[in-house]
C-alpha cells in the first residue's frame, strides 16, 4: 500500500452559493469535489435541508496542501462575513495518488 497523503478540504455553508463556490474551487487547482447535503444546528440556527435555498452543502476536497491553503483561504476572505461556513482539514492517505 502506498504512503501518499494529500488534505482533505470539507466546507459547510449555505447551499445557496453552490455555483460560485466550486467555481472558484476550480479556478483555484481542485480537480474534482464531492457535493452532499447537509443539516444540523450551529451559531446561525437550524439548517434542516427542507427546502434547497434554505439548506446546507458539504463540499469535499482532495488536494495538495497548496492548493487546500490557498481555496481556504480564498473562502474565508470572501464567504465568512456574509455567509454560514465553516472550514477544516485534515491530512489522508490516498490509495490513487495521481488522481490527486
Amino acid at each position: 500500500m502506498s504512503n501518499e497523503y494529500r488534505k482533505l478540504l470539507t466546507v459547510i455553508t449555505e447551499s445557496a452559493i453552490e455555483r460560485d463556490l466550486l467555481a472558484d474551487m476550480e479556478r483555484l487547482g481542485a480537480h474534482g469535489y464531492t457535493v452532499t447535503d447537509a443539516r444540523g444546528k450551529g451559531s446561525r440556527g437550524v439548517r434542516d435541508a427542507g427546502w434547497g435555498e434554505a439548506g446546507n452543502i458539504r463540499v469535499e476536497v482532495l488536494c495538495d496542501d497548496a492548493t487546500a491553503q490557498a481555496i481556504a483561504l480564498h473562502l474565508r476572505m470572501r464567504y465568512y462575513d456574509n455567509y454560514a461556513m465553516i472550514l477544516f482539514m485534515s491530512e489522508v492517505q490516498v490509495l490513487r495518488p495521481e488522481k490527486f
